[in-house]
Order: structure tokens, then sequence, then C-alpha cells
């Protein structure tokens, strides 16, 4: 693929899962007027070098108009589309951010791209007071893709958070907890809906 810059950071938004809680594709929800990857896809496009959304084989003709990357079937849940990525891309940190968290704004990237510790495994977002990283709202570095591989085979998990906590990371804590609001069934996109009216948007 060729080589990119050091600390070039490209964005991978996360859409291939099945969201089988809520009904319906997490990406084609009309949070802020438009489908929720759509939105996600376009902040990313300001903070990152390059922006990518992270599909299921099937999904390739809906996603047409993006630039994707198709999982790749090796590893199970986010890991799949994480790794898919890192291996098209080895040489790249990656902001990836899942598609479910309808509060995500621009300001929210922003400071982890202004907080993010290249020494580090990876920079990810955690709750005020908390120490819990939120894999998918985080910066992967490219050493600790290389690294959460060989986790895999030695424990036998598949659980990126499970593999950051106990990595050296930095932890970032947002200005407001909301952002790392995930929404994943009707009552939470029920709530989501009133939240973002109250708001005006």
């Amino acid at each position: 693929m060729g080589a990119q810059v050091p600390n070039t950071l490209y964005g991978l938004v996360l859409d291939g899962g099945k969201s089988s809680r809520m009904g319906f594709e997490k990406g084609q929800i009309m949070y802020h007027g438009q489908p929720q990857r759509d939105y996600v896809m376009q902040l990313l496009e300001q903070v990152c070098d390059a922006v990518f959304l992270g599909i299921r084989k099937a999904q390739v003709l809906e996603a047409r108009n993006f630039s994707v990357i198709e999982d790749e079937d090796q590893y199970q849940g986010p890991l799949n589309s994480i790794l898919s990525a890192h291996h098209q891309y080895p040489n790249v940190a990656w902001l990836v951010l899942a598609c479910d968290l309808p509060f995500v704004d621009l300001s929210a990237l922003e400071k982890l791209v202004n907080e993010r510790d290249t020494s580090k495994i990876a920079t990810a977002y955690a709750h005020h007071n908390g120490h819990v990283p939120e894999p998918l709202f985080a910066i992967w570095e490219p050493m600790s893709l290389e690294s959460v591989k060989a986790y895999v085979k030695r424990t036998q998990k598949s659980s990126p958070r499970d593999f950051l906590m106990e990595s050296d990371i930095k932890l970032v804590h947002p200005e407001d907890d909301i952002i790392l609001y995930n929404a994943n069934n009707q009552t939470d996109f029920e709530w989501v809906k009133q939240k973002l009216n109250s708001k005006g948007e």
C-alpha cells in the first residue's frame, strides 16, 4: 500500500454490526438529518487524513458511495473491522468510531486527537473519573494492532476493551459523558431523539 507518513491518522467508522437489538441498521438512523454513518464520516474527515467505512461483505452495494474496508472475517466482533483496516494500511494509526454514538461531535473528536499520545498503545475515551476505556471511540496506534493479534492468539479472547485494559494506554475524559452514550435498542433510540429535540437538533 506504500509507506505512510509517521503519525498518519486514518478514521474507521464501524458499521458492520447486524444491529439485532435495534431492529434495523444503526448506521442508517437519522439523528442529525442524515444517516448516522454519513454524519460521523463527515466529522472524521475534519480530523483524519483519510476515512473509511468498515462493513460486512454483504453491505458492499449499499456502501458504494464511501471508501470502504470489508471485514476479512478472521476475528470476532469489532476486532474484525479494526484488524481488517490494519492489514490494509499497517503503518497508520486508526481513530475507530462506532456508528451508534449519537452524541459524538467535532469538539469531542478534536479533544481526542489533540490529547493523542503516540508512545502509548492507544488513546481512548473513558467516563469521568473512570478507568474503563471505550475501544470504539479511541485512537489505536500501529503497534497496538500488532499486539492485539498476539493477545487474541494467547488468550482466545476477542474483546478490544479487555486488551486495552491490560495495555499501556492514555485515557481521555470528555467534557460531558453523554458523548459516550451508546444507543443499542429502540428505548435508547427514543430517548436520544427526545434529547436531541430538546437541544434543537
